[in-house]
């Protein structure tokens, strides 16, 4: 299984990827830098991709997947709620292609800040 490193400002996470096209896509961008920007409890970076919204897209996440937002050219990566949360749950704003898994624990982006430098790598 196909492996990345995201450094995003002073956090570092390993992810996982799935065995999609949107995957595949990343894998072969990669190396990428970018910076960051926040969506309340959601930090998202560019990353220009010719992909298609997947069949199984969608907007309501669970902590920690990564998600390829199609219309935005965005990786996002919620982690709580953002401000279309309803209750508890990780709410995007579009539906996304879900890509890949956070190994880490995703509550430590809250030291993310907008402006913060992105290094997406393979490893």
């Amino acid at each position: 299984m196909q492996r990345l490193r995201l450094k995003l400002g002073s956090v570092d996470l390993e992810a996982e990827l799935l065995d999609t096209a949107t995957a595949k896509a990343i894998y072969r961008q990669t190396p990428y830098s970018s910076l960051a920007k926040t969506w309340g409890e959601e930090v998202y970076f560019s990353f220009p991709l010719d992909v298609l919204k997947e069949p199984n897209a969608k907007d309501v996440v669970e902590a920690g997947e990564l998600a390829y937002w199609v219309e935005g050219q965005c990786i996002a990566i919620g982690y709580g709620k953002t401000p279309i949360s309803r209750g508890n749950e990780i709410q995007l704003v579009a539906k996304t292609n879900i890509w890949g898994k956070a190994l880490g624990d995703v509550k430590q982006l809250r030291a993310v800040k907008d402006g913060d430098p992105i290094q997406v790598e393979k490893g």
